[in-house]
C-alpha cells in the first residue's frame, strides 16, 4: 500500500527540505534537514530577511536547487499566525502545531534547549510528511477576517473579568469596615460614598474614600467599553451581513429558543464560522468534550472529558445545556437528560449535563451545516 503524505500540494518526486522553527521573543532557532543531514541556524526574532537567507543557505549546503519544495512547522503560541501566512505567501507549506500534543520524555529530569526543541519538531515533521497521523495535532489557521472578528468577543471577555475584579475589590474594602451595600459603583455612586458609615457609625476615612472613588472611575470606564462592544455587535448584526456573511450563522442560531446573542456570537466566531468539521467526533474533540478512558490490565476506569480543546466553547455549551433544559423541555435532548440523569444526585446531574452539552454541540453543528433542526426543538416566535 502506497504511503500518502499529509502535506498539501506536495510532489513526492521533487527534492524536499524540512524546516522547524523554535520561536522566542529575541531569537529563533532554525533546524533544517534534507532527510539525511541536519543543520541549525540562529537568527534574530521576526527578521524575515534573515529567515530567507537562512533557507537559501541551507538549500546550498544540502545541494538543493533554489526552487525545491520546503515544508516547515512551528508551535502555536504568542506569535499567532502571521508567520504562517508569511511562509505560505513564499510558497512554503507550513504547519502550526499544538504544543500540548508534542511527545515528551517521561524521565524525571529532561534536558531542554532551543536546539533540542527545534530538533524534536524537525523529527516529528519528517514523520508527519511520511504519513504518521496521530503523533501530534495540527492547528487549523483562521483567515484574517475570521481572526479579526474574534477580537470583539475576546475583548469583552477580558473587560467583564476586569469589571468583576473592580466590584469585588470595592465590596472587600467596604467589608473591612463592616459595610454591606446591595448595589455598588456607577456615576451616582460618588455621592453615596459620602453617606456611608462604618461599624462605629463614622464616615469613611479619607484614603479609603479616595481609593473607592478611583476604583469607581475605572469601573465606570469598563461599563462604558462593554456597552460600546455590545452596541457594535448589534450594529453588525443589523447592517453588516453583506460585509460579514458569517453573521448569518449567528442569526440562524438565535432562532433557537434558549440561545441568545452572546452565546450565538461565541459559537460562530470561535468555532463554527471558519472551522471545517468532517464528523461529530471532530466537533466534540475540538471542544475538549471527548472521553479519556484508562484501561491497563484489570484496571479500567473513565478519567472524564479530555478538556484538550477550546475552553470558551466548552464553558459556553455547558451553560447553554442548562438553559436548553429550561427553554426546550420537549426536545429530544432534554427528554434524554430527564430519563438518564434528572432523578440522580447532584454529581450525577453534573456528569449528565456535560454529556448533554456534547450532544447539543453536535446538534448545533448539524443545524448550521445541514439545516437539521434539533429534534423537538422550538424556534423563536
Amino acid at each position: 500500500m502506497t504511503e500518502v503524505t499529509l502535506v498539501k500540494n506536495l510532489n513526492p518526486e521533487a527534492p524536499l527540505m524540512y524546516m522547524a522553527i523554535d520561536l522566542s521573543h529575541k531569537s529563533w532557532k532554525l533546524a533544517f534537514s534534507d532527510g539525511v543531514k541536519l543543520r541549525f541556524y540562529n537568527i534574530e526574532g521576526k527578521n524575515l530577511q534573515a529567515l530567507k537567507e537562512a533557507i537559501d543557505k541551507a538549500k546550498t549546503k544540502f545541494g538543493l536547487s533554489n526552487d525545491c519544495q520546503v515544508v516547515s512547522c512551528f508551535e502555536a503560541g504568542r506569535d499567532g499566525f502571521w508567520l504562517d501566512r508569511h511562509l505560505k505567501s513564499q510558497g512554503i507549506d507550513n504547519l502550526v502545531v499544538d504544543s500540548s500534543s508534542i511527545e515528551v520524555n517521561r524521565r524525571k529530569r529532561n534536558a531542554k534547549t532551543d536546539r533540542i526543541d527545534a530538533r524534536k519538531l524537525l523529527g516529528m515533521l519528517i514523520r508527519h510528511v511520511g504519513g504518521e497521523r496521530k503523533h501530534w495535532s495540527i492547528v487549523q489557521v483562521p483567515d484574517e477576517q475570521s481572526e479579526d472578528l474574534r477580537r470583539i468577543q475576546r475583548e469583552m471577555e477580558r473587560l467583564i473579568k476586569e469589571r468583576c475584579g473592580h466590584t469585588a475589590r470595592m465590596h472587600s474594602l467596604l467589608n473591612l469596615h463592616g459595610i454591606v451595600v446591595d448595589r455598588i459603583g456607577g456615576k451616582g455612586w460618588a455621592t453615596q460614598i459620602t453617606r456611608l458609615r462604618d461599624w462605629q457609625s463614622q464616615p469613611l476615612k479619607p484614603h479609603l474614600r479616595a481609593e473607592l472613588l478611583r476604583e469607581n472611575e475605572r469601573l465606570i470606564l469598563l461599563r462604558e467599553q462593554i456597552l460600546t462592544l455590545e452596541q457594535e455587535k448589534q450594529r453588525m448584526l443589523e447592517q453588516a451581513i453583506e460585509t460579514y456573511p458569517v453573521l448569518n450563522q449567528v442569526k440562524q442560531l438565535m432562532l433557537l429558543r434558549g440561545i441568545g446573542k452572546a452565546s450565538a456570537w461565541l459559537f460562530v466566531m470561535e468555532f463554527f464560522g471558519w472551522r471545517q468539521f468532517k464528523n461529530r467526533k471532530q466537533v466534540a474533540s475540538l471542544a475538549g468534550l471527548t472521553p479519556t478512558p484508562f484501561s491497563s490490565g484489570d484496571d479500567s476506569r473513565e478519567q472524564g472529558i479530555s478538556k484538550a480543546g477550546n475552553r470558551r466553547i466548552r464553558y459556553m455549551v455547558i451553560e447553554i445545556a442548562w438553559l436548553w433544559l429550561r427553554y426546550q423541555p420537549q426536545s429530544e435532548l432534554s427528554q434524554w437528560f430527564e430519563k438518564r440523569f434528572a432523578k440522580g444526585g447532584k454529581r450525577m446531574r453534573r456528569i449528565g449535563i456535560v454529556a448533554m452539552a456534547r450532544k447539543l454541540l453536535i446538534a448545533l453543528w448539524r443545524y448550521l451545516e445541514y439545516g437539521e433542526i434539533p429534534k423537538g426543538a422550538i424556534l423563536q416566535s
